[in-house]
């Protein structure tokens, strides 16, 4: 009779609830790790925020990064095939950085 009330379908839904959850390190250009823990389905722009609130930095300064592309706020960790223990990068963003080089002509 246990059957028919859905206890079963309830134990077989535990473990997936454990996998609904995924961690993350984001790790920044000085080398500090912030770890997170959120659903599979979470938008990341809520680790974003969370990170660059405890960085104390704005969210505008900052490049996300996974396998070299950067993140968008509306990505999921399942859009993108994350698993647990993925480590994205926090890239501060760069203004300017011309150089200015000699130049140099034919015959010099």
């Amino acid at each position: 009779m246990s059957e028919a009330t859905g206890q079963p379908q309830e134990e077989d839904k535990k473990p997936n609830d454990q996998s609904a959850h995924i961690n993350l390190k984001v790790k920044g250009q000085d080398g500090n790790e912030v770890f997170f823990r959120i659903k599979r389905s979470t938008q990341l722009k809520k680790l974003m925020n969370a990170y660059c609130d405890r960085q104390s930095v704005e969210i505008n300064s900052i490049a996300f990064l996974f396998d070299g592309r950067r993140l968008r706020g509306e990505q999921t960790p399942d859009e993108l095939d994350m698993e647990d223990g993925d480590e994205i990068d926090a890239m501060l963003h760069q203004t300017g950085g011309a150089v200015k080089t000699k130049k140099t002509q034919v015959g010099d």
